[in-house]
């Protein structure tokens, strides 16, 4: 199941705050991207990110969730509404990527 652009545009208003936020449409999906970096994408209206150090050390409770048949265990992002944590998140994630 496509991702909604509605979505998409939510999740780029939580993270409007940070500078560079970029996506990528790739098949129905979109793949985020921070200061030029692949972050995680948008998969079946889920927010997935790369399960880096940083990732799990401030999300300990993701469930790890398979983007699409094949691919590699990414984390979900818990709590889309918190801000605050997505941000941190991202400038945490980022020095790793």
């Amino acid at each position: 199941m496509p991702s909604s652009k509605e979505f998409l545009d939510f999740v780029l208003t939580q993270l409007s705050a940070l500078p560079d936020i970029t996506y990528r449409a790739m098949m129905g999906e979109y793949i985020i991207y921070y200061r030029g970096k692949i972050i995680g994408g948008i998969y079946d209206n889920r927010l997935l990110i790369k399960p880096t150090t940083a990732a799990q050390k401030i999300i300990p409770n993701a469930t790890p969730e398979i983007p699409y048949p094949g691919a590699k265990p990414m984390l979900s992002f818990p709590d889309i509404e918190n801000t605050e944590l997505l941000i941190k998140l991202f400038n945490a994630m980022y020095g790793e990527l």
